[in-house]
Parts: structure tokens; sequence; C-alpha cells
């Protein structure tokens, strides 16, 4: 893994509550909140900071389509959040995901190393498999009664991808403390 486990050793114990958080939430209420995105790009723009000081470390080059740069690490992590925006906006106008799917995704692509993006993906989907077995488990037993009014219930085919995106950042931080570079 490209990410250094010391950073998501930082990121982790943050980043976790929000993550449940936003999993509840979006189950309850189909929605992500977004104080629980601010939160999320709160924590990575200060405890960002401490993980990856932009004024300790190498500078790296990359291109931007046709423009050069060169930026510190906390500041390709930012551009993550930008670029992955502008897809998340164009996917919501599209009507493929919610807004508030977007917007986390944006915040969340902070923490995720452009290298471990396949790995995210393998994430991304087996966290998909699970969660949504769970959640239709949950949704036709009895188990339902935990939470007889959570909105995610009577949605018919929609999923609370919440849970499913939160999970999968909780479970790349966790791995990338487990095995990060």
């Amino acid at each position: 893994m490209y990410i250094p486990s010391a950073a998501a050793a930082w990121f982790l114990p943050f980043v976790l509550p929000i993550c449940f958080y936003v999993a509840f939430t979006d189950m309850r209420e189909m929605r992500i909140k977004n104080h629980a995105v601010v939160a999320l790009g709160v924590v990575y723009l200060i405890v960002g900071l401490i993980a990856l000081p932009p004024w300790s470390g190498p500078w790296s080059p990359g291109d931007l389509g046709p423009i050069s740069l060169t930026l510190p690490i906390y500041g390709w992590q930012l551009l993550h959040m930008i670029v992955v925006l502008i897809i998340g906006i164009a996917l919501n106008a599209a009507g493929v995901m919610g807004a508030g799917d977007a917007k986390f995704c944006a915040v969340a692509a902070a923490f995720v190393w452009f290298g471990d993006l396949m790995l995210v993906m393998i994430i991304l989907t087996a966290t998909l498999l699970g969660a949504f077995s769970a959640h239709r488990l949950a949704k036709y037993t009895q188990l339902r009664q935990i939470a007889p009014h959570w909105e995610s219930w009577d949605r018919g085919k929609q999923f609370p991808m919440g849970l499913t995106l939160a999970g999968s950042l909780a479970v790349y931080l966790i791995f990338g403390i487990v095995r990060g570079s």
C-alpha cells in the first residue's frame, strides 16, 4: 500500500466516528448530512498537517492534464477532493448517485493515495456486497424491528450508499495502518 501507516494511524481515530455517523444517518434518513462531510474535511485539513506536514516532506512533481505541478503530498491529496467532486457533481446530475454520496466521496478522496486506487475499488466492491446483503437481510427479516422507522427500509430499490462508502474508508485506513508504507 502507498498510504503511510503513520498517516493512516493519525487519521483513523478521527475518521472512524464520522464514518459510523454517516453510515447510521444514511440508513436512518437516506441522507449524508453536510456537517458530517465538513467534519471529515476539517479532519483532513487539520490532522493532515500533522500526519503529512507540507513543510517537511518532499515535493512531488506531477501532471494535471497539460499543467505540470510540484506539490507536497498534502497538496496532492487536497487536489483529489477537487477532481472527485467534479466527477461526483456530473454523476449526481446524471442521476447516478446522490449529492451527499458525491460530497462524501470527494472529501474521502483526500485520504486515499492514488497508488492505492485499485485496492480501494476492491474494498469498495467487497463492502458494497456485504453491506447490501446485510441491509437486505435485515430489511426482510425480524431484524428490521430493531429500528423499525428507518427510511432505508421503505425506499424500494434505493440503498443507503453511505453505509458502503463510510465502511470502505474505514477499512482502507485500517488496512493502511497494518500494511501501509
